[in-house]
């Protein structure tokens, strides 16, 4: 009985033996690989940003590497960097800090399956520079906010000098900037790989045109940079900017023809001044061009001699939903669809367009079916076609929305938001669907953005200490938590 016993537990400590053994196998191939890997800390850029912090981190072999970070007082709340795989040379970049706050960091190394974590560093962040801190003023907001709203964000951006981009929060609160000091940003747009892209100019350009075409990441780092006489960029641009589903480039641009009026009251050589599409690749090589010269005549134009320093003055630019553009113009007051492939026009609807306009659809309200001025026109996911109604006929602007009949040329109002008195603008202004019962609209001229329902009644609002000419609305933010 003895010997059984023995026998027993002989086996049983082999049994437990064997996964202490692996264990320690595991820890010292991962010490040898992970610990002690990082050499220096140093930091780098971006200049002009107070709320991203960048480090470069040398290591002794090639690994892949992190870095995690949270504010001192509030250690539940843990954001990381994007991964550096595979190298000595590594470059970690901390978003959305704060102003005026401690933060501590953690810098973490991965290599062959093993991990370790470096000592807990810490800094206190800079507070804002002056003036900063007030270009947007605080929230004015109801007690309930539509959920989507309160867990997004808002992108406004500067032409002023200096030139600066924001992200704010529904707070109002300035998570993120961007600062180009010699020129302003005339339009500003956040795109589907979280980057964001604008039309620059110095201040010898007027309202929204450019001379530039930037792209920068979130860390700061630019992109693409294009000036105007470089490559494909022949032209002065306005307005717009944005990739289409080839990942090109797309954007306005401001076109020139000598033209004979002399029939029409002019002289044989006038110059008029209209607008184009310009379409470039992601070297900056033009693709495709278009002009309105290339589908309408001038002289076809009874205010032609009074408009031809800037005839049409085209404002927005957008993709439908079969790929062929959609082109607002302030001054006709119309909308004209454009072949993307041949540059034929397809419709104008508006003023003396193809289009009859009845209220006979899901709108009964008051007020008229047609629009004048308009801004910011596109295609909602709704499938209507949504535009801001500057409205300088009865100084009130509105928020329209149509159902488009495209074979019979028919356009029933399906929406018609008129906006609070004090947020009219005769210029400029935008608005997009937050989601199906709430707008962010963008009163130019009143320095404000707002947060609007389906009545024009205002659930929230920032006012800015310039003048903004739209403002777009970001659901989500990479490696941003509430």
């Amino acid at each position: 009985m003895e010997i059984i016993k023995f026998f027993l537990s002989q086996v049983l400590q082999a049994r437990l033996a064997v996964p202490v053994l692996f264990m320690g196998l595991f820890l010292s191939g991962c010490t040898s690989g992970c610990i002690n890997q990082v050499i220096s800390i140093s930091e780098v850029g971006p200049a002009g940003n107070i709320l991203v912090r960048k480090l470069k981190i040398v290591t002794r072999d090639s690994v892949d590497l992190f870095v995690r970070y949270w504010e001192k007082q509030n250690k539940d709340r843990v954001l990381t960097t994007q991964v550096s795989k595979n190298s000595r040379q590594h470059v970690q970049t901390m978003l959305y800090l704060k102003p005026g706050t401690a933060y501590e960091y953690q810098v973490v190394v991965e290599k062959r399956g093993c991990q370790s974590m470096g000592q807990v560093e810490s800094f206190i962040n800079q507070e804002l520079p002056a003036g900063l801190s007030e270009i947007l003023m605080p929230a004015e907001r109801k007690q309930s906010l539509p959920v989507k709203y309160q867990q997004g964000f808002t992108l406004v951006a500067r032409r002023e000098l200096p030139g600066q981009m924001y992200i704010a929060d529904v707070k109002g609160n300035i998570i993120w900037y961007h600062t180009v000091r010699d020129a302003g940003f005339k339009v500003a747009h956040f795109t589907a790989r979280s980057t964001l892209l604008s039309i620059l100019a110095p201040l010898s350009y007027p309202t929204s045109y450019g001379d530039e075409i930037l792209e920068v990441s979130l860390a700061g780092d630019t992109l693409f940079h294009l000036k105007k006489g470089d490559k494909g960029l022949d032209k002065t641009i306005h307005h717009e900017i944005f990739y289409n589903a080839a990942n090109q480039l797309v954007t306005l641009t401001l076109e020139k023809k000598v033209v004979d009026l002399s029939s029409v009251g002019g002289s044989k050589a006038d110059t008029v001044t209209g607008d184009g599409i310009l379409v470039l690749d992601r070297h900056g090589n033009k693709v495709w061009s278009w002009s309105v010269f290339d589908v309408i005549d001038p002289k076809s134009d009874p205010r032609i001699l009074k408009d031809k320093s800037d005839w049409l003055h085209a404002n927005s630019l957008s993709i439908d939903r079969d790929g062929n553009y959609l082109m607002s113009f302030y001054l006709s007051g119309q909308v004209w669809k454009i072949n993307a492939s041949n540059g034929e026009l397809i419709w104008k609807l508006g003023r003396g367009g193809d289009f009859s306009f009845s209220k006979h659809g899901e709108f009964s309200g008051p007020g008229s079916a047609t629009f004048s001025e308009s801004h910011a026109v596109h295609r909602s996911a709704d499938n209507k076609l949504l535009l801001f109604e500057n409205g300088t006929n009865k100084k009130r602007s509105r928020v329209l929305a149509y159902s488009l009949d495209e074979d019979r040329h028919e356009a029933s109002l399906a929406e018609n938001i008129e906006l609070p008195l004090h947020l009219y603008s005769e210029r400029m202004g935008s608005a997009y669907w937050v989601d199906s019962s709430s707008l962010l609209v963008c009163s130019s001229q009143a320095n404000s953005v707002a947060l609007t329902d389906r009545s024009g009644e205002i659930l929230w609002r920032i006012r800015t200490g310039f003048v903004p000419y739209r403002a777009e609305f970001i659901d989500s933010l990479p490696m941003f938590r509430n």
